[in-house]
């Protein structure tokens, strides 16, 4: 498990830090346009396309495995405390192994879509300009590949005996 954990934490680690520094791409590239049209009439072609096409993707899906592991998803546990201890840690199991299924099925349909994308080479027009954007589509299925590690890390974490919090610290060693 410390292996399949510690690879799984470095994946997570590199692609939270690749989503931080696409943030700050994105924000220089957009003051940079905003600078550079408002004070001397000369924008930088193609800037909606590529932050809503490129920066914007890496924002939404790289870091979902990363909000996994910190359990920032949402969840609700309304009737939570009139529960035992076992049903809650079952429950948790069953939630994990859900979760890891939709993620895989999310991996596995955005997966078919990047790889059209890719044959057909898509791009979009910006200003007469061909801005290739099939990069991005492979993107997705590599957030939602970590995130059914993470789950599935979570699940194996209580079914050994460990509470759904210790897959945090499982994670981080």
């Amino acid at each position: 498990m410390t292996a399949f954990a510690r690879l799984t934490n470095r994946a997570m680690n590199l692609t939270a830090a690749i989503a931080a520094l696409g943030a700050l791409v994105m924000m220089a590239h957009i003051c940079a346009e905003v600078v550079l049209r408002t004070f001397f009439d000369a924008p930088i072609p193609a800037t909606v396309e590529i932050v809503s096409r490129y920066y914007m993707v890496i924002l939404a899906f790289l870091p979902i495995a990363w909000l996994e592991r910190r359990r920032g998803m949402v969840s609700v546990e309304v009737i939570e405390f009139l529960l035992s201890p076992r049903v809650i840690r079952g429950w948790d199991v069953a939630v994990a192994l859900v979760s890891a299924l939709i993620y895989a099925g999310l991996a596995y349909t955005t997966w078919l879509l990047a790889l059209k994308n890719y044959a057909s080479g898509t791009f979009v027009m910006a200003l007469e300009v061909a801005v290739p954007v099939w990069q991005t589509y492979f993107l997705p299925p590599l957030g939602f590949g970590l995130a059914v590690l993470v789950t599935l890390a979570r699940a194996m974490t209580i079914l050994l005996g460990g509470e759904a919090e210790d897959v945090h610290e499982a994670l981080e060693r």
